[in-house]
């Protein structure tokens, strides 16, 4: 199974734990890590590999020009790496058909292989979006963007490579960042949407990228369906989204000890 990450070094320790939960909740599968990055060291690649290969699979690192997206806007905690993942059918390698990013401020519980396996046909991407309408409709009228159906988080993205590679211009990409610098807050999910929303298949926010803050919405939404019970043994991804992290002091969050779980397990000596 193709996995895709971008980072800089302020995320290696967070991916540290989105990949040791993954490869617990996932034994039979082996894993190809592709990282893109711009800035990491050879000594943090040294400790990255040898991590990943500890467990018994591979990383492969992908170096790109520290040039790309140099005046791209980046705010609050996200990082120029984040728009990397917008050239990965560009900078991976040829032969590679699809590939499942997923950011580092996540943990896996369960089991990938029915998402990775799912059938991209004409889509470019599978993503899930937040169902929170405000929050929509602020985005279109923000990125004029009106025929926008929904607005797609990208932290979870199965990506048809092969499809990718006929479709997308990466000086599209380039250009409407330069046109829109000014607007864009969520930097490269706000891209993506704008440029692609209608080639991206629609996968369950619930099973495959739940948003950690609102487990009580989850639950009032589904009349009590979706429950820690539920969530425990349904749900692929957690994802911790927003400012506040939970490696960082003073998080407060229905999940914290979850993740605290599988960060002593990555660093347990």
């Amino acid at each position: 199974m193709n996995i895709l990450v971008t980072i800089n070094a302020n995320y290696l320790k967070p991916l540290q734990v989105m990949l040791k939960s993954m490869f617990i909740n996932n034994p039979q599968e082996e894993f190809y890590v592709y990282l893109i990055h711009s800035s990491l060291k050879e000594e943090e690649l040294t400790a990255l590999d040898q991590f990943i290969s500890d467990h018994n699979h591979q990383l492969r690192a992908v170096t790109i020009s520290d040039d790309y997206f140099k005046d791209a806007p980046i705010l609050m905690h996200y990082t120029k790496e984040m728009y990397y993942r917008l050239l990965a059918c560009k900078v991976l390698p040829p032969d590679l058909d699809r590939v499942l990013y997923l950011d580092p401020d996540i943990i896996v519980i369960n089991e990938l292989k029915t998402l990775y396996q799912l059938d991209l046909a004409d889509y470019l991407y599978a993503a899930a979006y937040h169902k929170r309408v405000p929050i929509r409709e602020i985005n279109k009228i923000r990125l004029n963007a009106y025929e926008m159906e929904e607005y797609y988080n990208s932290g979870v993205l199965l990506m048809n490579l092969q499809l990718q590679r006929e479709l997308i211009d990466e000086q599209e990409i380039f250009d409407f960042v330069d046109k829109y610098k000014n607007r864009l807050i969520m930097p490269d999910q706000d891209v993506l949407n704008s440029l692609y929303a209608k080639r991206i298949k629609t996968i369950s926010e619930i099973k495959y990228n739940y948003d950690t803050r609102y487990y009580i919405y989850y639950r009032l939404m589904s009349k009590g369906e979706v429950d820690m019970d539920y969530v425990i043994n349904n749900t692929s991804i957690l994802h911790f989204c927003g400012k506040k992290k939970p490696w960082h002091k003073n998080y407060r969050g229905v999940f914290h000890a979850l993740y605290k779980h599988y960060e002593k397990l990555t660093f347990r000596s």
